[in-house]
């Protein structure tokens, strides 16, 4: 028996929290977004460099975390998820 279509999600919320060059580019310290269900992690970095193509020259050496853990680019969003994108920084 399938779940009737009324309990499936039709779009996932998420809280980006954005550092460094990521943080300059959007002018914030985070965003909501609205994300389809199935979204992963490298949709969420692919939305923000299409809006911001200066942050290219970060897509591999960022790493990423959600909810306080280091995940894949691979890796599943779930609603209410809070993904970090971690450019290397400097200074000292």
């Amino acid at each position: 028996m399938s779940e009737p279509e009324i309990f499936k999600p039709t779009s996932l919320t998420i809280t980006v929290k954005l550092f460094a060059a990521y943080q300059d580019a959007y002018g914030v310290p985070e965003l909501r977004l609205e994300l389809p269900p199935g979204a992963t992690v490298s949709m969420v970095s692919d939305r923000l460099l299409h809006d911001h193509p200066e942050l290219e020259q970060w897509r591999s050496l960022t790493r990423f975390g959600v909810n306080f853990q280091f995940v894949e680019p691979d890796w599943v969003l779930q609603d209410g998820d809070e993904v970090v994108l971690i450019p290397p920084v400097s200074g000292g």
